[in-house]
């Protein structure tokens, strides 16, 4: 309930935020591609976007290659996981199948944490 009511504390004033500055930034501006286009403005080909457009899309791209970047930095903590997770269940399904095999009401889980041992 409280992850709730925190997530709106933050994301209503965020929106709010959000909307605020486009609304204030709704001008066109220029975009081109061609970095080598002359600058004066007048003969340069471009797009005329609004400017919250071209702020958005640049975060937008941002957030994205930091996800990317984060995702190919983590590679080797999901591997070590994926390894020690796959052990886990190896050493488990031992485990129960050395429970299975002891015989009688006289074993216990001592007696198999034992045989272990011995390994």
């Amino acid at each position: 309930m409280v992850n709730k009511i925190v997530g709106w504390v933050v994301l209503v004033p965020l929106c709010l935020g959000l909307v605020v500055f486009a609304l204030a930034n709704r001008h066109f501006v220029i975009v081109n591609i061609n970095p080598f286009a002359p600058g004066d403005g007048t003969a340069a080909p471009g797009y005329g976007v609004p400017m919250f457009v071209v702020l958005y899309v640049v975060l937008l791209v941002g957030v994205l290659a930091g996800g990317i970047a984060t995702w190919f930095a983590q590679a080797e903590h999901r591997r070590r996981e994926r390894h020690w997770r796959r052990e886990a269940q190896t050493l488990t399904g031992e485990l129960e199948r050395l429970r299975k095999s002891q015989r009688g009401p006289a074993s216990s889980a001592a007696d198999v944490d034992d045989v272990l041992e011995l390994r």
